[in-house]
Protein backbone atom coordinates (compact mmCIF):
# COMPACT_ATOMS: atom_id res chain seq x y z
CA UNK A 1 0.00 0.00 0.00
CA UNK A 2 1.03 3.71 -0.56
CA UNK A 3 1.92 5.85 2.63
CA UNK A 4 0.28 8.82 3.64
CA UNK A 5 0.89 11.80 1.49
CA UNK A 6 -1.65 14.51 4.36
CA UNK A 7 -1.44 14.45 8.10
CA UNK A 8 -5.16 13.22 8.96
CA UNK A 9 -7.24 16.11 10.59
CA UNK A 10 -10.98 15.20 9.62
CA UNK A 11 -12.76 17.85 11.45
CA UNK A 12 -10.39 20.16 9.11
CA UNK A 13 -10.78 18.09 6.09
CA UNK A 14 -14.15 18.06 6.58
CA UNK A 15 -15.00 21.77 6.78
CA UNK A 16 -12.65 22.33 3.81
CA UNK A 17 -14.37 19.99 1.58
CA UNK A 18 -17.99 21.04 2.12
CA UNK A 19 -17.23 24.89 2.23
CA UNK A 20 -15.30 23.95 -1.01
CA UNK A 21 -18.30 21.65 -2.31
CA UNK A 22 -21.27 24.47 -0.88
CA UNK A 23 -19.23 27.37 -3.01
CA UNK A 24 -18.97 25.30 -6.18
CA UNK A 25 -22.68 24.41 -6.35
CA UNK A 26 -23.76 27.71 -5.65
CA UNK A 27 -21.78 29.14 -8.17
CA UNK A 28 -22.92 26.90 -10.81
CA UNK A 29 -26.67 26.77 -9.50
CA UNK A 30 -26.03 30.66 -10.31
CA UNK A 31 -25.35 30.23 -13.21
CA UNK A 32 -29.19 30.17 -14.71
CA UNK A 33 -29.60 33.58 -14.60
CA UNK A 34 -26.39 35.50 -15.46
CA UNK A 35 -25.51 35.33 -19.06
CA UNK A 36 -22.26 38.00 -20.19
CA UNK A 37 -22.70 39.40 -23.80
CA UNK A 38 -19.31 39.84 -24.54
CA UNK A 39 -17.51 39.56 -28.20
CA UNK A 40 -15.00 36.61 -27.38
CA UNK A 41 -13.95 36.87 -31.09
CA UNK A 42 -14.95 32.92 -31.23
CA UNK A 43 -17.99 30.51 -30.28
CA UNK A 44 -17.98 30.44 -27.06
CA UNK A 45 -20.05 27.08 -27.08
CA UNK A 46 -16.08 25.61 -27.88
CA UNK A 47 -16.47 25.40 -23.86
CA UNK A 48 -19.10 22.85 -24.07
CA UNK A 49 -17.27 20.90 -26.64
CA UNK A 50 -14.10 21.28 -24.31
CA UNK A 51 -16.35 19.97 -21.44
CA UNK A 52 -17.19 17.12 -23.55
CA UNK A 53 -13.69 16.30 -24.34
CA UNK A 54 -12.84 16.17 -20.86
CA UNK A 55 -15.78 14.13 -19.91
CA UNK A 56 -14.84 11.21 -22.38
CA UNK A 57 -10.72 11.82 -20.87
CA UNK A 58 -12.03 11.67 -16.96
CA UNK A 59 -14.91 8.29 -18.32
CA UNK A 60 -11.52 6.40 -19.60
CA UNK A 61 -9.41 7.57 -17.09
CA UNK A 62 -12.46 6.28 -14.29
CA UNK A 63 -12.45 2.75 -16.43
CA UNK A 64 -8.18 2.59 -16.47
CA UNK A 65 -8.29 3.51 -12.48
CA UNK A 66 -10.68 0.70 -11.79
CA UNK A 67 -8.53 -1.54 -13.84
CA UNK A 68 -5.02 -1.03 -12.50
CA UNK A 69 -6.33 -1.02 -8.58
CA UNK A 70 -7.84 -4.25 -9.15
CA UNK A 71 -4.50 -5.06 -10.35
CA UNK A 72 -2.81 -4.29 -7.54
CA UNK A 73 -1.32 -0.96 -8.65
CA UNK A 74 -2.02 1.37 -6.41
CA UNK A 75 0.87 4.22 -7.44
CA UNK A 76 -0.89 4.04 -11.12
CA UNK A 77 -3.91 4.18 -9.89
CA UNK A 78 -3.23 7.12 -7.61
CA UNK A 79 -2.09 8.88 -10.96
CA UNK A 80 -4.89 8.44 -12.93
CA UNK A 81 -7.51 9.50 -9.93
CA UNK A 82 -5.48 12.28 -9.53
CA UNK A 83 -5.46 13.08 -13.21
CA UNK A 84 -9.05 12.73 -13.27
CA UNK A 85 -9.33 15.15 -10.47
CA UNK A 86 -7.50 17.56 -12.59
CA UNK A 87 -9.38 17.32 -14.86
CA UNK A 88 -12.31 17.80 -13.14
CA UNK A 89 -11.52 21.11 -11.39
CA UNK A 90 -10.87 22.29 -15.32
CA UNK A 91 -14.14 20.44 -16.93
CA UNK A 92 -15.30 23.00 -14.05
CA UNK A 93 -13.67 26.27 -15.27
CA UNK A 94 -15.10 25.19 -18.40
CA UNK A 95 -18.39 24.99 -17.85
CA UNK A 96 -18.54 28.12 -16.00
CA UNK A 97 -17.25 29.90 -18.44
CA UNK A 98 -19.45 28.13 -21.41
CA UNK A 99 -22.37 29.16 -19.19
CA UNK A 100 -21.71 33.09 -18.59
CA UNK A 101 -21.23 32.97 -21.96
CA UNK A 102 -23.12 31.47 -24.08
CA UNK A 103 -25.80 31.12 -21.88
CA UNK A 104 -28.57 28.57 -22.00
CA UNK A 105 -29.51 26.92 -24.79
CA UNK A 106 -33.18 25.04 -25.19
CA UNK A 107 -33.08 21.42 -26.35
CA UNK A 108 -35.11 21.29 -29.80
CA UNK A 109 -35.02 25.23 -29.75
CA UNK A 110 -34.30 25.17 -33.94
CA UNK A 111 -35.03 29.19 -34.23
CA UNK A 112 -32.48 29.71 -31.27
CA UNK A 113 -35.59 32.43 -29.49
CA UNK A 114 -34.69 30.84 -26.41
CA UNK A 115 -38.06 30.61 -25.69
CA UNK A 116 -41.07 28.31 -25.77
CA UNK A 117 -40.85 26.06 -28.16
CA UNK A 118 -43.22 25.65 -31.11
CA UNK A 119 -45.10 23.04 -32.07
CA UNK A 120 -43.06 22.43 -35.00
CA UNK A 121 -40.10 22.44 -32.91
CA UNK A 122 -41.37 19.77 -30.23
CA UNK A 123 -42.41 17.99 -33.43
CA UNK A 124 -38.64 18.04 -34.98
CA UNK A 125 -37.35 16.71 -31.65
CA UNK A 126 -39.88 14.21 -31.28
CA UNK A 127 -39.25 11.56 -28.32
CA UNK A 128 -35.53 12.14 -27.89
CA UNK A 129 -36.52 15.30 -26.31
CA UNK A 130 -38.10 13.32 -23.70
CA UNK A 131 -34.92 11.32 -23.25
CA UNK A 132 -32.48 13.97 -23.45
CA UNK A 133 -34.72 15.75 -20.25
CA UNK A 134 -34.69 12.12 -18.42
CA UNK A 135 -30.26 12.34 -19.02
CA UNK A 136 -30.36 16.01 -17.68
CA UNK A 137 -32.68 15.39 -14.63
CA UNK A 138 -30.39 12.63 -13.57
CA UNK A 139 -26.87 14.34 -14.60
CA UNK A 140 -27.42 17.58 -12.80
CA UNK A 141 -28.30 16.75 -9.49
CA UNK A 142 -25.85 13.66 -9.36
CA UNK A 143 -23.07 15.96 -10.66
CA UNK A 144 -24.08 18.51 -7.51
CA UNK A 145 -23.96 15.37 -5.16
CA UNK A 146 -20.70 13.47 -6.36
CA UNK A 147 -18.13 16.18 -5.36
CA UNK A 148 -18.12 15.89 -1.63
CA UNK A 149 -17.39 12.17 -2.35
CA UNK A 150 -15.10 12.59 -4.27
CA UNK A 151 -12.96 14.78 -2.19
CA UNK A 152 -13.95 12.58 0.41
CA UNK A 153 -12.67 9.71 -1.36
CA UNK A 154 -9.42 10.73 -1.88
CA UNK A 155 -8.74 12.63 1.19
CA UNK A 156 -9.27 9.08 2.56
CA UNK A 157 -6.48 7.63 0.16
CA UNK A 158 -4.24 10.69 1.07
CA UNK A 159 -4.12 9.84 4.58
CA UNK A 160 -3.84 6.17 3.49
CA UNK A 161 -7.13 5.09 5.08
CA UNK A 162 -7.56 2.62 2.52
CA UNK A 163 -10.45 0.77 3.85
CA UNK A 164 -12.24 3.54 3.97
CA UNK A 165 -11.33 4.12 1.23
CA UNK A 166 -12.24 1.31 -0.57
CA UNK A 167 -15.84 1.78 1.34
CA UNK A 168 -16.32 5.19 -0.02
CA UNK A 169 -15.11 4.10 -3.72
CA UNK A 170 -17.85 1.54 -3.86
CA UNK A 171 -20.07 4.55 -3.60
CA UNK A 172 -18.60 7.21 -5.19
CA UNK A 173 -16.71 6.00 -8.01
CA UNK A 174 -20.16 4.39 -10.39
CA UNK A 175 -21.95 8.08 -9.77
CA UNK A 176 -18.75 9.95 -10.73
CA UNK A 177 -18.82 7.42 -14.01
CA UNK A 178 -22.53 7.84 -14.75
CA UNK A 179 -22.14 11.73 -14.55
CA UNK A 180 -18.90 11.88 -16.60
CA UNK A 181 -20.87 9.62 -19.55
CA UNK A 182 -24.31 11.24 -19.30
CA UNK A 183 -22.12 14.91 -19.44
CA UNK A 184 -21.02 13.87 -23.19
CA UNK A 185 -24.29 12.05 -24.21
CA UNK A 186 -25.82 15.44 -23.13
CA UNK A 187 -23.65 17.31 -24.99
CA UNK A 188 -24.04 15.37 -28.03
CA UNK A 189 -28.12 15.64 -27.84
CA UNK A 190 -27.81 19.84 -27.11
CA UNK A 191 -25.13 20.53 -29.22
CA UNK A 192 -27.08 20.68 -32.55
CA UNK A 193 -29.45 23.52 -31.18
CA UNK A 194 -26.30 25.80 -30.38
Amino acid sequence: MLQPVLQKNDKKAKTLILVFSVVVFLAVASLGGIHLKLDLGFDPHIFATANAVINSMVTILLIAGFVVVRKGNYLLHKKIMMTAMVLSVLFLVSYIAHHLLAGETVYGDLDHSGGKLSEEEKAAAGPLRIVYYVILATHIPLAGLILPFILFTAYRAMIAEFPAHQKLARITWPIWLYVAITGVLVYLMISPYY
